[in-house]
């Protein structure tokens, strides 16, 4: 008689793996719609929200004060900034998912929604970091090469801009894309589902990867409403940050939420 293997062998096959987690269909007017959500959080836990818009304002006046002493490291800290936000934004995203379970929220408790899942967030949080390492290192390298030796523009976007330099500019959106759109893909949604779903960072990852991968028309659309939003946001001064940082913050939850197929 064949042997079928015991109830271990059993539970392993049955196992579902990353692959196999439900995806939602999403529509392209999707990203609109969570950016509604977004807003009625925000209006829902002002006073939260504008905590961390405040957070984000300041960070802006961190990465102006960074660009008048070395404009060679602004972009990519610009970018890393945009690219992060999830990370930044686990806050925000306890504020929803209290909201949405209708259970009282506080400024604290927004905290330290970290605590619960300290340990997959350093994984997530460390893999971010090396990729962003890499991004300035080749954010400096292509400076060098196209310069010859970081330039000396006196902080001035425009002189770094000027079309003598487009050989550079077109170099330097390049190998920028190339980072960006893999920051983004693995983490468009891998922080709230890390703490809602209590799963690992791996999963959550390449969970958000597929996601990007395989309804690459609406994940394209939000990564762009992103980042024009915060790009409008900084103009007067980053003080935009104070209600556009929270209420994408908010939005990135409902974004999430929508991604994962449930019954």
């Amino acid at each position: 008689m064949a042997d079928t293997g015991g109830p271990d062998d059993r539970r392993s096959s049955e196992t579902p793996s990353v692959f196999d987690l439900p995806l939602s269909r999403l529509s392209l007017g999707q990203p609109l719609h969570w950016l509604a959500l977004g807003w009625r959080d925000f209006r829902r836990a002002p006073s939260i929200g504008l905590f961390y818009g405040f957070c984000f304002m300041a960070m802006g006046w961190a990465l102006l004060e960074t660009y008048q002493r070395s404009p060679a490291w602004i972009l990519w800290l610009s970018a890393g900034f945009l690219l992060l936000g999830p990370l930044l934004c686990m806050g925000l995203y306890q504020v929803s998912l209290r909201l949405e379970r209708g259970q009282p929220i506080d400024l604290a408790d927004s905290l330290t929604a970290w605590r619960t899942r300290t340990g997959q967030l350093a994984i997530f949080g460390f893999a971010l970091l090396i990729l962003e390492m890499l991004w300035g290192r080749a954010a400096l390298v292509v400076f060098a090469v196209s310069f010859d030796g970081m330039p000396d523009i006196g902080g001035s976007l425009l002189k770094l801009l000027d079309p003598e330099n487009l050989g550079f500019i077109l170099t330097y959106l390049s190998v920028g894309a190339v980072f960006a759109g893999l920051i983004f893909s693995i983490s468009v949604i891998s922080i709230p589902m890390i703490l809602d779903e209590q799963v690992d960072a791996i999963t959550a990852a390449l969970t958000s990867l597929r996601l990007c991968l395989s309804q690459p028309g609406v994940m394209l659309l939000w990564g762009a409403l992103i980042s024009i939003l915060i790009l409008l946001a900084m103009l007067p001064g980053f003080a935009g940050l104070l209600v556009v940082g929270p209420v994408l913050g908010h939005a990135s939850w409902h974004a999430y939420r929508a991604a994962l197929a449930r019954d």
